[in-house]
């Protein structure tokens, strides 16, 4: 199994009503979710490792995990809230605007963390999940205690906004790439 380790959110997304003026609709994303959604659809054994809420949009999530064939035994439930992206369209381009402080998402910490069992035989991180912490910190160490053994990836998907101290960032990516297999990286991450 791929498990795939990082932040499931909603995304706010604005959409016309039946009065003209716009609403928000709740999508189920996240970088790391849309990852093992996919995987699933694709008959790819996959699974997920996040922290989410026991809200309707936690639900909502755990739902898309389930019809897509994602194992979510390895999600840490809490009565936290779920992390959402309010998402701003302007000329073609997105604008987000994330209300994750004390998220469900957000907070576990290596103590949260399940063991793994042997079907895991890879591991899959990215996303904003890599730079909030305290989750950031249980992923690095999930990462150091699992990780040998395992086909490793890592996908930074580097967002300078959620960064609020550059140096631990960098020396927790920098450990953690030590350890992967496999980084994916673009133009703007290296940059």
């Amino acid at each position: 199994m791929i498990l795939c380790c990082g932040e499931a959110l909603i995304d706010m997304i604005p959409t016309p009503t039946k009065s003209g003026t716009s609403g928000f609709v709740p999508h189920s994303g996240g970088a790391v979710f849309n990852t093992a959604i996919a995987l699933g659809r694709l008959g790819v054994k996959a699974g997920m490792l996040t922290g989410l809420s026991s809200d309707m949009f936690g639900q909502q999530l755990i739902d898309g995990l389930q019809e897509s064939g994602v194992d979510a035994s390895h999600v840490i439930m809490s009565d936290r809230p779920t992390t959402l992206a309010f998402v701003r369209l302007q000329d073609g381009h997105a604008t987000y605007n994330f209300y994750d402080e004390n998220s469900a998402g957000r907070v576990a910490t290596p103590d949260d963390l399940p063991g793994l069992s042997p079907d895991v035989s890879a591991l899959y991180f990215g996303g904003i999940s890599l730079a909030c912490e305290p989750g950031a910190n249980a992923y690095a160490a999930l990462l150091a205690q699992e990780g040998a053994g395992r086909a490793v990836m890592i996908d930074p998907n580097i967002r300078p906004k959620f960064i609020e101290d550059a140096d631990q960032y960098r020396n927790r990516l920098n450990r953690m790439i030590a350890l992967s297999d496999i980084v994916k990286v673009s133009d703007e991450d290296l940059n």
